[in-house]
Order: C-alpha cells, then structure tokens, then sequence
C-alpha cells in the first residue's frame, strides 16, 4: 500500500508478471486478479462487509495428519520390535525403533483453509482460480520436497493447477504446515531453495522487478544501541524465536547472494529491494496470526516502509525516472496517512504519526551528516 500511494506512475494491478514465493504468493495472486492494494489492505486489517480473511484459519490443528500418523504406529511398532528381535546384536534397540519416528506429524497446523479462503476469493467479482485465464502472467513458486526442485505453477506445464492450491503449496513452511499433494508430488514452501526467485520476472524481460522480503534476521545489539535499553539475549526467548532467527539468518544470506547475481546477469535491468531494518523487534516478535496484532503490525510496516521511501528518495529518484515513476514526497510527508480507520486510532494514530516524523527528520540528518564526513 505504502509503494502503491508514494510511487506516482506505478499501477500494481497492471504489472505485467507477478511473482510470489511463501506467504507473498497470496499479494502476488490477490494482484493477478485485479484486486488493488487499498482493496487488499481492508480484506487483511478490516472485517470487509464483503471478503472477510480468517487468521483463525491458520492455527487450526492438522487432525487428519494426527489421526493418519497415529494408526500408523502398531504398524510401526510391529515392524520394529519383529526387526529387533530377529538380530538384537546387530540391530540395536535405538536403531530399530527409530523408525517410529515416520508416525511424528509433519505439520502442527492444517493449511487446507488457505486453499478454500483463496477459492472464495477468486471465486466473486470476475476473478479466476485459473491460471491461464488471468489477465496477467503470475507465477507461484513451490518446493518438490522429493526432488528438492524449484516448481513454477503458472508456467506451461504447471498451469492446471488451481491459484488456491499453489498458493497453499507455496506457503506450506515446513513443520508448521504439512507438505501438500499436487499431482501425486509433495509440495512445501517455495522459500526453500531460494528467497527471492527475482529471476522468474527477470528471465520473462523486466526491466523493473519490486521485491519485497518481510524477514531480516533480528540484530538484538543494534536494537539496543538505538533503543538506548539493555541488550536481550533471543536465546531466552527459546525454541520458537531461535529457530526464526535461524531461518531468517538462511535465507536473508542467500538472498543477498541472489541480488548480487542478478546485478551481474542482467545489467540492463532494476531491482530494488524492500525490507525490514534489522533492529525491528515489532516486526520480529509480533505475533503474526493474532488479529489484534496483525492490525498493528501491517500499520507498523505500512508507516516503516513511507519511513524507508523518504530515507532512500535520493537513491531511489534516478531508478524509478528510468521507468517513467517518480516518488511522491508530499504523499510521503503527510503524517496523518493510515491504514486503519482514524476514528478508532486516536491518540495511537498521533504518536505514530510524530514517530514517522522524527524518523524521518533523523535520516535527513544522517544523509546530511555523513555528506559532510571528511573521506
């Protein structure tokens, strides 16, 4: 929405290709079918009268992968005591029964309601679940978790497969989400061998390719520096936060190298990257499938992204002038823009407005400051 309303020139539904990987396969299809970011924001932050989006959905439990999982174990357990005992010498007892460990649930939620929200979607207004009968050339991205490949539904070849059902593919982050069945292959986040897949639009000829990646690795000492408070371990936040650190720290390092390839591969194109700043602990420890929160956190982004357009405006303005665009700097200057309604924000709306304003006013001062640095 931030880019939408800040970029003059730029229309998102008239792109021509979209591209989406994991959790921004639901933007990149949501655009592909005509529905525009205003639109989309009020389907995500608001209870659209119309198309409502259930986060509920998501923490379902995956009963059916439990109950598959579980009568699987007598069968299990028979087959490893009969192993064990038919060489206990050979076999030893961890070795024989580590084979129970096939009846552990490969995901925690059921992820079969985000195909059926997306059906219900693309199901109103002229939009389509098809592939081929979209407008626009989108492509979602998919990991074969057997063959470890890269799979592009919406290409030929890989274009029957319902928009629903790749993006639920796409988004299926392994051990949260269990892997899904698609034409007799195992599908997991598409985010597994590579980040960004910046190349699918690059290959097909764009000469400006938009990339936006929610997750950065968390720098909990630069947070401190800047927030002026103690430093706080993530180990102590455990398992969850440790594994999430880990996973952005994989990924956000290959990205990079992806970048860099792209620069050199195709130089007569663009690529410009939007992202978190590292020390962001609200878009780091928010809970993302909590309503309330996730109201607060896409304001955050939306608000942090105008923040990031001001900052980069000198760097940004001779890109975007290569392809007709330009940034709008009263847009981005307005303080009193939100996503959310300002009758419910109130004083909250206020602070953030004044917190834009002084991050702006501080990265003016910075740019200035380091000009002035003798080299």
């Amino acid at each position: 929405m931030a880019l939408a309303e800040s970029i003059e020139g730029i229309d998102f539904k008239n792109a021509d290709i979209f591209v989406g990987v994991s959790s921004g396969s639901l933007i990149a299809s949501a655009f592909a079918n005509g529905i525009d970011p205003e639109r989309l924001a009020r389907i995500l932050i608001h209870n659209d009268a119309e198309e409502f989006f259930d986060p509920d959905v998501l923490m379902r439990p995956a009963f059916g992968e439990y109950l598959q999982r579980a009568l699987s174990v007598p069968g299990l357990l028979f087959s490893a005591t009969q192993d064990y005992l038919s060489a206990p010498f050979r076999h030893g007892l961890f070795e024989s029964f580590q084979r129970l460990s096939r009846a552990i649930p490969t995901g925690l939620f059921d992820n079969r309601g985000i195909d059926r929200i997306m059906r219900e979607l693309f199901s109103k207004n002229g939009r389509t679940n098809d592939f081929r009968k979209l407008r626009k050339r989108l492509v979602i991205v998919a990991t074969d978790l057997d063959s470890g490949e890269s799979i592009e539904f919406g290409s030929p070849g890989h274009d029957d497969v319902p928009i629903s059902v790749a993006v639920q593919a796409s988004t299926a982050l392994p051990g949260l989400f269990p892997p899904v069945r698609i034409n007799g292959h195992h599908y997991v986040d598409g985010a597994l061998i590579k980040t960004l897949h910046a190349s699918v639009a690059l290959k097909e000829g764009a000469e400006l390719v938009l990339c936006i990646n929610p997750l950065v690795p968390f720098d909990a000492e630069l947070a401190a520096h800047r927030n002026a408070r103690e430093r706080e371990a993530l180990n102590d936040g455990g398992l969850p936060v440790v594994l999430s650190q880990t996973f952005r720290a994989i990924i956000h390092s290959r990205m990079r190298v992806g970048m860099d390839r792209y620069r050199h591969q195709y130089e007569n194109a663009d690529v410009i990257l939007f992202e978190p700043s590292r020390d962001d602990a609200e878009m780091f420890f928010t809970n993302v499938f909590s309503y309330r929160d996730r109201q607060r956190l896409c304001e955050h982004a939306y608000q942090r992204t105008r923040t990031d357009l001001y900052r980069r405006r000198h760097e940004l303005r001779p890109i975007l002038e290569r392809h007709g665009l330009a940034l709008d700097l009263a847009v981005l200057k307005d303080h009193r823009r939100t996503l959310l309604d300002s009758s419910r924000t109130g004083r909250r709306h206020k602070l953030q407005a004044a917190t834009v304003a002084l991050d702006q006013s501080l990265a003016e001062l910075e740019r200035v400051l380091a000009a002035r640095r003798p080299a």
